[in-house]
């Protein structure tokens, strides 16, 4: 059994544990958060034998091969540092950092160490996705042309919606983009296998100024009512809209929200080629639309006797049992230990799950498009 510690406990950090414990050949042997008492409190509601109260600790812990970083995002680089620095695998949760810079020093970190490295970039896991990407690659779409979509939440669409995300000194100097718009970006550059060099946004802060509990808000939690407020200013946006230019010379577009009432999760992406488009939506993720000019559209389910055969694996069950995010989530981890039994990455056109190269790709994307909604103009993604 691969022994896995967890650092950091909020709403991620069990989810990797659940996860974990499916593909059958892991075992979460320890985890860590903010005091000893809080780690000892979550350890025993996950079932989780060892509880720490620092990462130094629990790096200590015998046997420990993997660590998943699951905390706040101002806390991953130097986490991420620590991990590599004991010569430890990582799973990073995203973003891999908070600036380009230190992007660029974990991914040099991790190549160097020789260890198995990836991020949690999960909607290139679903069935349909890696589908897509299979099409893509064997020449079923054709000549790309264009790439739209958009991910769209609504969890911070009241004014009275404020939690750690909002500060730039937790969260980092982008939040809607950098939250979710870094999804979108990795999973259409996987999917289409090329890379965004160009970048013009527009992005807006629908709320300049946030009503704060003075308790403290957790994530994906609804409004209580009666409570004491304090006025907080948000310099992070809560929507956008992105022009792109892939490295091919086609282009695309999509715009990210937090803002957008009854839209829960949705992630859409649509890709015309000169063969067919294809589209596929997040909370619709069983199904994979292809459409033709001279012929009728197609629907195509998760069914692995439907799919290609290089990607049949992703989809577990017979066609009409619905997989979803945790399945995907699945994927992603069966994908990851795969390399850790291996002993090393794979190679990157045979690897399907994101590196700390990837992930470092992703905030350079971002770190563009801030600098494009800063100046009003086009900026090229600085790699």
């Amino acid at each position: 059994m691969i022994q896995v510690g967890i650092i950091g406990t909020g709403f991620i950090g069990p989810a990797h544990i659940e996860a974990l414990r499916r593909p059958g050949n892991v075992s979460v042997v320890a985890l860590c958060d903010s005091s000893l008492e809080k780690a000892q409190e979550k350890a025993r509601a996950l079932n989780v034998p060892h509880a720490y109260g620092s990462v130094e600790a629990l790096l200590a812990h015998p046997g420990l091969q993997v660590v998943h970083n699951c905390t706040p995002n101002h806390l991953h680089a130097d986490i991420n540092r620590q991990v590599l620095r004991a010569g430890l695998s990582v799973f990073s949760e995203k973003p891999l950092c908070m600036t380009p810079d230190e992007a660029r020093e974990l991914a040099a970190l991790a190549e160097q160490a020789g260890v198995v490295h990836g991020v949690s970039f999960v909607y290139r896991q679903f069935a349909m996705v890696q589908q897509a990407a299979s099409m893509v690659r064997a020449g079923s779409v054709g000549r790309q042309f264009s790439v739209q979509g958009s991910y769209l939440q609504d969890w911070m669409l009241l004014e009275t919606d404020y939690n750690w995300r909002v500060d730039p000194a937790l969260g980092g100097s982008s939040r809607a983009v950098a939250d979710i718009g870094s999804h979108w970006c990795d999973t259409v550059q996987f999917v289409t296998g090329k890379r965004i060099v160009e970048v013009m946004a527009d992005l807006a802060t629908v709320w300049p100024t946030r009503k704060a509990s003075v308790e403290r808000n957790s994530t994906f939690t609804q409004p209580l009512t009666e409570r004491q407020w304090v006025d907080k200013p948000v310099s992070t946006e809560d929507r956008g809209a992105v022009l792109v230019r892939f490295d091919d010379g086609s282009k695309g577009c999509f715009s990210v929200s937090q803002v957008s009432a009854g839209r829960k999760n949705q992630l859409t992406f649509e890709i015309n080629g000169s063969h067919c488009s294809l589209a596929w939506d997040q909370e619709v993720p069983q199904q994979l639309w292809i459409g033709h000019r001279q012929q009728a559209n197609q629907i195509l389910t998760d069914d692995p006797g439907l799919m290609n055969a290089d990607v049949a694996g992703s989809a577990h069950f017979p066609g009409g049992h619905i997989e979803g995010w945790p399945d995907a989530f699945k994927n992603m981890m069966q994908q990851f230990y795969l390399a850790v039994q291996a002993g090393k990455m794979p190679a990157p056109e045979v690897r399907r799950f994101a590196s700390f190269a990837d992930g470092a790709d992703v905030m350079y994307i971002i770190d563009a498009i801030v600098k494009s909604h800063q100046h009003q103009r086009w900026v090229s993604v600085m790699r």
